[in-house]
């Protein structure tokens, strides 16, 4: 397994300066992020694509510290009822899949998208329950959007054989493990997960038993290291289901935080070998989200965390068990 880390945190140093500092915490890959939400600071993906001066930059760069790429990391709509922005979130997409085949990159990390809630609406519409009816009919319009678009966008990945790792994200139609099985059903098997706990927890989902769900349909691509503490004063008053503000910190019922300041390394240990289980043997992408600490710092605590949950080798044979 490899430690990672998703720079965008980084994003105000260079590309060449933020693999130096993470090459000096011990990361050994980096998702970068190439569109969308991550942004592109340190891989512009339209001048990077098809342009083979500036991806042997990128890879003389990246040799330079011995780094590997886990995955180009590309959040937005595709599914967006403005049609503009789901084009422009469709593009990003397709020409990440494009530019991670030209750099022997096997991972597009993204979001499912969110459609509407029926064809004349205007904004995305989550759907949290079944009921009144009109909420199950916008929910299997949004699944019926959402699997043409998919379909097509998979078929555009199997031709790059590039997988598609969907990180199960509130406010997007995809943000549980039953509902990723469910596109990866209906679309082919380059779609699979970027499997984030930090959305998980709050939802009140056994993380590792997600893992064990997923892996038994082979279906974990990518994963993010990301911690959720959860604050169950607020949350005795109000849920879980909370709209405060990410910096109100003191009035919320969860917080994204640095590895090991919501979950114990015990249990990271455990999220690691549960993993293994599941077959997988990748990178452990961390993703510096918490508004309690500055990113290197936040950075550096979840290397030293994870530094020691990580198996730096493969197992060895079973000789107690013959």
């Amino acid at each position: 397994m490899q430690i990672g880390v998703l720079t965008v945190p980084l994003g105000d140093q260079s590309l060449d300066e933020a693999l130096a500092h993470l090459d000096e915490l011990g990361v050994d890959a980096v998702e970068l992020g190439c569109g969308g939400y991550p942004g592109d600071d340190h891989l512009a993906r339209e001048a990077s694509l098809d342009d083979e001066a500036a991806q042997a930059a990128l890879q003389h760069t990246l040799e330079e510290y011995d780094m590997d790429v886990s995955a180009l990391a590309t959040h937005n709509n595709p599914l967006h009822p403005d049609d503009e922005r789901a084009a422009t979130a469709d593009t990003e997409l397709r020409e990440a899949v494009e530019l991670a085949d030209q750099l022997g990159v096997d991972t597009v990390t993204c979001f499912s998208g969110l459609p509407a809630g029926g064809p004349d609406d205007e904004v995305p519409n989550w759907v949290t329950a079944p009921w009144p009816s009109e909420h199950a009919d916008a929910l299997d319009y949004q699944w019926a959007v959402a699997e043409e678009y998919w379909s097509d966008l998979a078929a555009h990945a199997a031709d790059h054989d590039v997988d598609l790792a969907i990180e199960m994200h509130p406010n997007m139609l995809v943000y549980e493990p039953t509902g990723l099985a469910t596109l990866r059903e209906r679309t082919n098997d380059h779609v699979g997960a970027n499997f984030d706990p930090s959305h998980l927890y709050w939802q009140g989902i056994d993380v590792t038993e997600a893992i064990r769900f997923l892996g038994e349909r082979d279906a974990i691509h990518h994963v993010h290291a990301k911690d959720t503490a959860l604050y169950e004063a607020n949350a005795r008053v109000k849920g879980y289901l909370d709209t405060t503000p990410y910096t109100d910190e003191a009035d919320r019922s969860w917080l994204f935080r640095s590895i090991g300041y919501g979950h114990g390394e015990a249990h990271w240990k455990d999220v690691v070998s549960t993993l293994r289980m599941a077959g997988y043997d990748g990178t452990l992408s961390i993703e510096h989200e918490d508004s309690l600490t500055a990113a290197t710092e936040g950075l550096a605590k979840a290397v030293n965390v994870l530094s020691r949950a990580v198996f730096e080798t493969t197992p060895g044979e079973a000789y107690w068990a013959e």
